[in-house]
């Protein structure tokens, strides 16, 4: 039996309050004006490869994918878009750049704008953005500006007198060139990557910096390109198929670490513990900064290497090396949570004649975690033009990363004794 244009309207319209409802009660719509965008805008008409079930899942659309079948442009999660939405804080009248196009996201936008603000939407690919240019009148958006450009360098005349309102961003940014292209007060929302951690953040520009002061969102997003594109800095430890990386940082040495993964590591271990469903990002970002050459260890799944079992899943480790020995973080299950999933101990193995060393210094900064950061809601970040700020005094300064246009400063608050949890006994023993 043929489904008629009208019937797929009408499930296409039910489908579309579904999804609203589910985002309300996750909490990831807020107000009125974002359930109202998300209420209006059709998002299977910007999806028209997928079914309509697809469409209003609540989970990416993938619309382009390279020669290795890596997804380079994508509808993004609803329930992300939401937050990120909410968190751009757009109201009538206000000017907005999206940087990473598509077609459904600049709708949104341009419907939190309404008739008297603008939306300009900017994609490096013209393969996408000439989906946006037709999806979008289609959708009834034609007033949105469709830009193909390297959002690296904004062409010239893209960018308002006085800047944008708001920039949001929906590819995975390794940098933000874009703070001289936001208003005094406007709001900034990027997928900023930190030692190859992703996180949504939302910034408000305040005497030309940006400052974040919501909780920070784990994230992924299909990857910048162009010359914003990010380079991971990986190394190989020839003969084990262990890869290490440093995107913040200067890549050490590891052709001398070969040894260290050939023998059992010790283990140090922290007696700080975490649930099995119990997000542990956080911690790995306060690592990141914390600890000079700081890096992230991933094992190549066919390598077989015994020594780093197992080794890390979905997720490359915290890792650091010394010399020619080297720590990483993991974990231990050591009873049962109160969800039933599983309750885990932070410990650091050691590899090398010295791994200890750093097993202990790494194992230090998970305790001044647990002792005085772990009941903090969120770190505050800021972001200035790295023109403007002087010239470190060390090659490592905690929990800033220096990127090409900017430097990031992750500001960690301190909570009051009476509200952190005890932790247990340190001990470095040879497994």
């Amino acid at each position: 039996m043929t489904t008629s244009p009208a019937t797929e309207i009408s499930d296409a319209s039910e489908l579309r309050h579904q999804l609203v409802e589910q985002l309300l009660d996750g909490n990831h719509i807020r107000s009125a004006a974002v359930e109202h965008a998300f209420r209006t805008v059709p998002r299977h008409t910007f999806a028209p490869g997928v079914s309509v079930q697809a469409a209003y899942a609540n989970d990416i659309v993938a619309t382009r994918h390279n020669g290795d079948g890596a997804v380079t442009s994508s509808i993004s999660a609803p329930w992300l878009q939401a937050d990120m939405l909410e968190a751009a804080r757009i109201q009538p009248g206000h000017r907005v750049l999206e940087i990473g196009s598509g077609g459904y996201n600049a709708a949104l936008l341009a419907e939190l704008v309404g008739p008297t603000g603008h939306v300009t939407t900017l994609d490096i690919d013209p393969a996408v953005t000439e989906r946006a240019t037709s999806f979008l009148p289609e959708a009834g958006y034609d007033r949105v500006s469709v830009v193909t450009a390297d959002a690296e360098h904004l062409p010239t005349g893209v960018v308002p007198e006085g800047g944008f309102d708001a920039i949001v961003v929906t590819v995975d940014a390794w940098d933000l060139p874009w703070i001289g292209a936001l208003a005094e007060g406007g709001r900034l929302i990027a997928p900023l990557r930190l030692h190859g951690y992703h996180w949504a953040i939302g910034f408000t520009k305040a005497k030309g910096a940006l400052h974040s002061d919501e909780p920070l969102v784990v994230c992924g997003f299909v990857a910048m390109q162009g010359d914003g594109a990010w380079n991971r800095n990986s190394r190989t430890v020839p003969g084990t198929g262990v890869h290490l990386s440093w995107e913040d940082g200067t890549p050490l040495p590891v052709d001398q670490l070969t040894p260290a993964l050939t023998r059992e590591p010790t283990v140090t271990r922290t007696g700080v513990t975490v649930g099995g469903q119990e997000p542990f990002d956080l911690l790995q970002l306060y690592l990141a900064g914390a600890l000079p050459g700081f890096c992230r260890l991933e094992v190549d799944p066919d390598s077989g290497h015994q020594i780093l079992n197992p080794p890390p899943p979905h997720w490359p480790a915290a890792a650091i090396v010394r010399g020619t020995s080297l720590a990483r973080l993991a974990h231990e299950r050591v009873g049962d949570g109160d969800d039933g999933t599983g309750l885990y101990e932070f410990v650091v193995h050691g590899y090398g004649a010295q791994g200890h060393l750093p097993a202990r210094e790494m194992a230090a900064q998970v305790e001044q975690w647990q002792r005085n950061h772990r009941r903090a809601r969120f770190p505050l970040i800021t972001a200035r033009k790295a023109a403007e700020c002087a010239p470190a005094d060390t090659d490592h300064e905690p929990h800033v990363f220096t990127k090409k246009h900017t430097r990031i400063t992750v500001s960690w608050p301190s909570v009051p004794a009476s509200a952190v949890l005890p932790t247990g006994p340190k001990s470095c023993v040879p497994s």
